[in-house]
């Protein structure tokens, strides 16, 4: 490995270290941070909260009456089960799956035929997933450890991927897309919500570990990400930006102007 190689791959571990950092203590937490939150002060105040985080990003009443207790966090900017079509007896993977939330309202819509497959990189929300699954009785759901950018997933083995507010988190986006292209079968597809750039970031905030773990740094231009996508092989890209996130998105890092950078958005791609 080279000196550049050797560089690029220390700041890679280095955002990783961040990110488990943050989202370990999320897990541990009664009372969690929300996604975008940039202060380690700024929390979620409690069950009502996080019912009204969830109404917000587009989840219904049921689905979040439906998830065990401690699986909604308040991390996400979206509903990808909402977008995803899944169908009884699919194969469903969630890129990110923190305490289970996405992957036990999918369990519900692909039924005991289907089966979810959440991974996660930091191991206490997969040991926090593991136990929902376990108290919410969801057989049909297992949690992985492991990076999106290196899925231990089997190729062409899955029917969707969904993922909420945890790709811009990634370094190498193009990685896990990749990624997310091998284990997908013919005619697989992504349903995705997550946070895109529809303008450039000053450096202050780019740079900013900080607004990285709290999904705001790591997102990349709409174009880019079609580009991405496009190289990669993906065909019906469709990305639908949610402006009305932007009043969400500037309580996450209050004074910093942050929604005028960075908005939600929907993703969507077939294999």
């Amino acid at each position: 490995m080279n000196e550049h190689a050797k560089r690029d791959a220390a700041a890679v571990d280095d955002v990783h270290a961040v990110v488990r950092k943050r989202y370990a203590a999320a897990a541990k937490r009664s009372d969690q941070s929300c996604c975008g939150s940039a202060s380690s002060s700024s929390t979620c105040c409690g069950d009502e909260s996080l019912v009204q985080i969830g109404r917000t990003l587009g989840y219904s009443e049921d689905e979040l009456a439906a998830v065990p207790e401690g699986a909604n966090l308040g991390l996400g900017c979206g509903n990808p089960t909402a977008i995803a079509a899944l169908k009884v007896g699919e194969t469903v993977l969630d890129l990110g799956s923190g305490g289970g939330f996405d992957c036990f309202l999918a369990a519900r819509q692909v039924g005991p035929s289907g089966r979810v497959i959440g991974v996660d990189m930091t191991p206490e929300m997969v040991a926090k997933a593991r136990a929902n699954a376990r108290k919410g009785g969801f057989g049909n759901v297992e949690f992985r450890l492991g990076e999106i950018e290196h899925l231990p997933v089997a190729d062409a083995s899955v029917d969707a991927i969904i993922s909420n507010c945890v790709i811009n988190l990634a370094p190498d986006k193009r990685a896990v897309f990749a990624e997310a292209f091998r284990v997908l079968k013919p005619g697989g597809r992504l349903a995705i919500s997550d946070i895109v750039a529809t303008a450039p970031m000053p450096e202050e905030v780019r740079s900013d570990l900080a607004l990285l773990a709290g999904c705001i740094a790591g997102a990349v231009l709409i174009d880019e990400y079609q580009t991405i996508l496009r190289d990669l092989g993906y065909q019906d890209i469709d990305i639908r930006p949610r402006e009305a996130s932007r009043e969400l998105i500037r309580e996450w890092a209050p004074g910093r102007k942050i929604e005028e950078y960075v908005v939600s958005a929907a993703i969507e791609a077939t294999k």
